[in-house]
């Protein structure tokens, strides 16, 4: 016998299906039970509800259930599974067989009748669906041919979302481009008719632009967004969309329909992108002077939101911290293990210096602590009134601000993420938002210099943030270089200093990057720097299609032309004739780990490796300077 057409759908849906292990577990115990349940599937259109009730007419099916999808009657019969893929009427739910295993798919979860009724509760199993994790995303891609050099980008764009990430499958695939780009225009159009319910009036629709700009909307910050006088009604209705939650301090888009909402705006109206975002700026800093200090914290968060999208510093932004991180203020039973992270990434002559601020101003050394009170990393945020002699960087700091009497100088001498050092990090984000408080409210701050271990990384966001490379300012201990980057406060106050932030995030050039903008062909300096750029740059495709080696010769060795994806197969090619030569083989198993199939953090790479962290650097440092050999003598060797 021919199989039936619906037999290969069905076999199809089951070979792609992926992840939910835990909701179709469920759902076969109370398979295996004797009595009745009511399952309710909920969340935002295109995260999989239908798919998982087919998965559950499967699961049915093969335990010798009959499985009935339900269509306004009232099926017969014992140990039915009956599904439905929209809310049921209460009427028709009640007339079903008491022993019957119900699932229902609903953008909304179970009606508050259902929740709180004694009756109904006892057989209610909510069942909220979110996206899919990373490794499930990944795999998904994989099924549908996406291949893994592609991966990152498309789950950066959909956060895992089912539905966006098999539209980015599909467009590939129908475009037959390798290289097309995850928030392309099909993608985001159709998504934008999967996520929102019917939108009433271009009022609401304006409203659902104004609330994906922003990370969280309060009914009077939604007043000055949209400039009306009685938000009231329009935030009644974001509250009962599907793709809206509510937070303790109001209502937060989902992921992906923000990221959606907000490309389709930048693109569509630009205009009206720059104004919302100038609004809520304005909101911001109206808001900081009088809030207590907790709320200055959420201030600052929302303000740096804005800057999520930016090509210079939103590398640095898209993991800004949870409610599970905050800087508290580290009493002496914090500071041993406080010192033994500046130990082990700085060396002891730091360590020692951070003993000498403990004791001389113990109320600038802070904590960043998790949920659980563990100290996660640890920030020194020093404010300067007189010169200090024992330590280099103090001494350079205030040589270098040359303050007025009465004038302050702040300095931030020591930060760090435990694990990742000054790599980006919400643990690194949370610091640079206490650093800017810090910078806002401290009385007769005339200077601040912020030092570096790594200055390349920070230099296009420190520029960004009025903070420039500043000469004589840098000092030496233990053996290491540290840069100096710095702000004249008395040049640019503060508050005019948080408005160019402003109008930097909107304008279309924030910031003239000669390095990302030259035309002409690199020098050695550059080269080495644009080849470090693009290793820590290795996952974003959008970000990497904007390196300078685009316009390097040496790409023309590639048959993909000038594209990321060109760019990421000569840097593998050469990668992998370090693996080749058994004198560069350590080096490259640490460039692999940390930059091209990344373990996550650089101790995880040297846990990995199963090397002490001075080796694993070491290893590093030798597979980045070989790489860029490898890349310049083939820029050095092609013709023009």
């Amino acid at each position: 016998m021919s199989t039936r057409f619906a037999d290969r759908v069905a076999s199809a849906r089951r070979r792609d299906f992926v992840g939910r292990a835990a909701e179709l577990a469920g759902f076969g115990d109370l398979l295996a039970g004797d009595g009745g349940a009511l399952v309710w599937v909920s969340g935002p259109g295109g995260v999989g509800k239908t798919s998982l009730l087919h998965q559950f007419a499967d699961l049915a099916e093969r335990s010798g259930r009959r499985v009935v999808w339900l269509d306004g009657q009232v099926p017969d019969g014992d140990r039915l599974v009956v599904l439905a893929d929209e809310a049921i009427e209460t009427e028709l739910l009640a007339a079903l067989p008491g022993d019957a295993v119900v699932a229902v798919a609903s953008r909304a979860g179970p009606p508050l009748q259902y929740r709180t009724d004694p009756g109904w509760s006892s057989v209610l199993h909510p069942m909220p669906l979110l996206n899919l994790d990373p490794v499930e995303s990944a795999l998904l891609l994989s099924r549908r041919g996406v291949p893994a050099t592609a991966h990152a980008d498309a789950m950066a764009f959909t956060h895992g979302h089912p539905l966006a990430l098999a539209l980015i499958a599909d467009v590939r695939a129908q475009r037959r481009q390798p290289a097309a780009p995850a928030g392309g225009p099909e993608v985001v159009a159709t998504l934008l008719a999967a996520l929102l319910d019917a939108v009433p009036s271009a009022a609401h629709r304006l409203a659902l632009d104004a609330v994906s700009q922003v990370a969280v909307t309060t009914e009077p910050l939604l007043a000055e967004l949209l400039e009306l006088p009685d938000a009231h009604q329009l935030f009644e209705w974001l509250r009962g969309l599907s793709v809206m939650s509510a937070s303790a301090h109001g209502l937060v888009l989902h992921d992906l329909a923000r990221e959606v909402l907000a490309r389709d705006l930048r693109w569509r109206h630009p205009e009206l992108h720059a104004t919302i975002h100038q609004r809520a700026g304005a909101s911001y800093r109206r808001r900081f002077a009088g809030a207590a200090p907790d709320e200055q914290r959420r201030i600052l968060l929302d303000f740096a939101f804005l800057h999520r999208g930016n090509p210079v510093i939103g590398a640095f932004l898209q993991q800004c911290p949870g409610g599970d991180l905050r800087v508290v203020t580290a009493g002496p039973h914090r500071w041993p293990a406080l010192r033994e992270m500046v130990r082990r990434h700085e060396g002891t002559a730091s360590a020692a210096l951070f003993d000498h601020w403990c004791r001389h101003q113990p109320e600038a050394v802070h904590a960043v602590v998790d949920a659980d009170d563990s100290a996660v990393g640890m920030v020194v945020l020093l404010t300067l009134y007189a010169a200090a002699p024992e330590d280099p960087a103090a001494t350079a700091a205030w040589k270098r601000a040359a303050p007025a009497a009465g004038e302050a100088v702040s300095l931030l001498r020591f930060w760090l993420d435990a694990e990742a050092y000054q790599q980006p990090s919400p643990t690194q984000a949370l610091i640079s938002l206490h650093a800017v408080r810090h910078y806002l409210i401290t009385p007769g701050l005339g200077y601040s210099l912020i030092y570096h271990a790594d200055p390349e990384l920070y230099a296009q966001m420190c520029e960004y943030v009025g903070f420039t490379r500043v000469d004589g300012a840098d000092f030496t201990v233990g053996g290491r270089r540290y840069a100096g980057f710095g702000h004249d406060w008395r040049r640019m106050p503060r508050l005019a200093w948080l408005s160019v932030l402003a109008t930097r995030e909107t304008s279309g050039k924030p910031v003239e990057v000669e390095a990302a903008t030259a035309s002409g062909p690199l020098d050695r300096a550059a080269f080495t720097a644009a080849v470090r750029s693009a290793l820590r740059e290795w996952g974003r495709a959008d970000r990497l299609a904007t390196s300078p080696l685009l316009s390097g010769r040496f790409l023309a060795r590639s048959s993909g032309g000038r594209t990321a994806e060109a760019l990421r197969e000569l840097v593998e090619e050469a990668a992998a004739t370090l693996a080749d030569s058994p004198r560069d083989r350590s080096a490259y198993r640490a460039l692999h780990h940390t930059y091209l199939r990344p373990a996550g953090t650089q101790q995880a790479a040297a846990d990995l490796l199963r090397l002490p962290m001075s080796t694993y650097r070491r290893h590093l440092a030798a597979g980045v300077d070989r790489l860029t050999e490898i890349l310049w003598q083939w820029e050095s060797t092609t013709e023009p």
